[in-house]
């Protein structure tokens, strides 16, 4: 991590003419890419992305020249490190569309701004079109059979076959071919954005701008909208989705100065929509079943729930029996509780202690009946009170946290803890047990165990809803 710390500052020098007064580092997404905010004494902000595949980058980099030169809602990039690695782009600020809808609920304001981005989506997937180079494409040029089969199978691989659920193999994917040659069948195909949703869209001074479009091709219009409109975070009613589709559809229209077939294009719509929740779950699989990775787990249960609520109302215009029957199953009771973590209520019994601690001061007591719980050593982390910066500094400070993130390997060893206490913790709900302890020790329990402690008091606390009691038993004898 130090030598992408250095990259970005001589980077970020010589597009500024000087360093960078710091450098934060961004909560990482599903991608293996790395984003930090670069902040200078003037009040410039930039965000550097760090990405070893420099294939992608060259794509994103040349993508957003093209949209950036026809006036599209894209970020500007700075600057390009020699290797291809590291690339310095415009900041666009924090706020997300589903940021603002999480903050906002379903108002009229957040209704304004999905207006926005189905408006400037037609924008950047037909003015974009206009003279773009597919050939620049990461992967395929057109999201055509073959990439729909890619998606079908990805939720096959990573997320039905991990349910261990049987099903008529052959049938299934003579359904996945049937129903691939079917959508393929379209009129209507322009720049295809393929990870359109509320995340990836920014909220600057009341304007949207997109971003992490690199992985786009030509494809249908209808999978974009799709992937806005069913995103399962985002809990449209059929009403908003009804309304904004509408809506969408006339931007199109006016782009391309006639009218679309409105009933086949809904028709396909749907088909897309399918595609799209279980391109989805697939990812969720891959991130949550097999890399263990607890953001995507947690998002299962309401994938599930979208497709559910899609399957009970929607038709997608063609006949596929086997496939039909694997989603009903998907989607069935026991596969949704399956996920679904126990939530604690008002009533609820237990109480999770969680600590930090000194060593040299002796692993706190448990004075409940339980006689103990579980004692990580927080020890094999590179410690921040090592540096002269961070000794009069706590788990609590950003500078601190900042440093635990980005050069060593906290992630890795906290994602293993959950993991652990995870199942202790569905048990205890479910068996109404009153108290659990959970202690993080280090050498001054000052920086980071007191870190660990409270990223693990929000975690169970997002997740179980459960009542945490939190310490940091060594606070007082922290250099003032």
């Amino acid at each position: 991590m130090d030598v992408i710390l250095q990259g970005i500052k001589q980077l970020g020098q010589q597009w500024k003419s000087e360093q960078p007064q710091r450098i934060e580092k961004l909560p990482q997404s599903g991608s293996d890419r790395i984003y930090f905010r670069m902040y200078w004494t003037d009040g410039t902000t930039a965000i550097a992305t760090y990405n070893l595949h420099v294939r992608e980058n060259q794509t994103f980099i040349a993508f957003s020249s093209h949209f950036k030169e026809r006036d599209l809602s894209v970020p500007k990039v700075f600057g390009i490190s020699e290797d291809g690695c590291l690339y310095i782009q415009e900041d666009l600020g924090a706020d997300s569309l589903l940021d603002v809808l999480e903050r906002e609920g379903h108002n009229e304001h957040v209704y304004s701004l999905f207006q926005q981005s189905l408006r400037e989506l037609a924008r950047i997937q037909i003015i974009g079109h206009g003279g773009f180079d597919y050939n620049k494409c990461l992967t395929a040029k057109e999201f055509g059979k073959q990439a729909i089969m890619s998606d079908l199978l990805y939720f096959k691989y990573y997320f039905l076959d991990a349910l261990r659920k049987p099903y008529d193999k052959q049938a299934l994917l003579d359904d996945f071919d049937a129903l691939s040659t079917y959508l393929t069948r379209t009129a209507y195909k322009f720049f295809m954005f393929r990870d359109f949703q509320s995340r990836n869209i920014i909220i600057n001074k009341e304007r949207v701008h997109f971003i992490d479009y690199q992985g786009g091709m030509q494809g249908a219009l209808q999978y974009d909208v799709a992937s806005l409109l069913w995103q399962a975070k985002a809990e449209l009613s059929d009403e908003w989705k009804d309304q904004l589709l509408e809506y969408y559809l006339d931007q199109v229209d006016q782009h391309l100065g006639e009218q679309v077939d409105r009933n086949l294009f809904v028709s396909q719509y749907n088909g897309y929509v399918l595609i799209r929740l279980l391109q989805v779950l697939g990812a969720y699989g891959f991130r949550g079943l097999f890399e263990r990775k607890a953001h995507f787990l947690s998002s299962i249960p309401l994938a599930l729930r979208n497709l559910r609520s899609f399957l009970a109302s929607r038709r997608i215009g063609i006949v596929t029996p086997e496939f039909d029957r694997v989603l009903q199953t998907v989607v069935s009771d026991e596969i949704v509780e399956r996920f679904t973590p126990p939530q604690a209520t008002p009533d609820t019994p237990l109480v999770i202690q969680i600590s930090s601690f000194s060593y040299k001061k002796g692993i706190p007591a448990d004075e409940t009946d339980n006689g103990g719980g579980f004692v990580f050593d927080m020890r094999g982390i590179l410690n921040p009170g090592r540096f002269e910066e961070y000794k009069k500094l706590s788990g609590l400070d950003k500078p601190v946290q900042d440093f635990l993130e980005q050069r060593t390997r906290m992630g890795d060893f906290l994602n293993s803890v959950w993991d652990l206490i995870d199942i202790t913790v569905e048990d205890y709900l479910r068996r109404n047990f009153e108290h659990l302890q959970i202690n993080f020790g280090c050498t001054g329990g000052q920086h980071r165990s007191v870190y660990a402690a409270e990223q693990t008091a929000r975690h169970l606390r997002n997740k179980y809803k459960v009542k945490v009691v939190l310490e940091h038993t060594n606070r007082s004898n922290w250099p003032q």
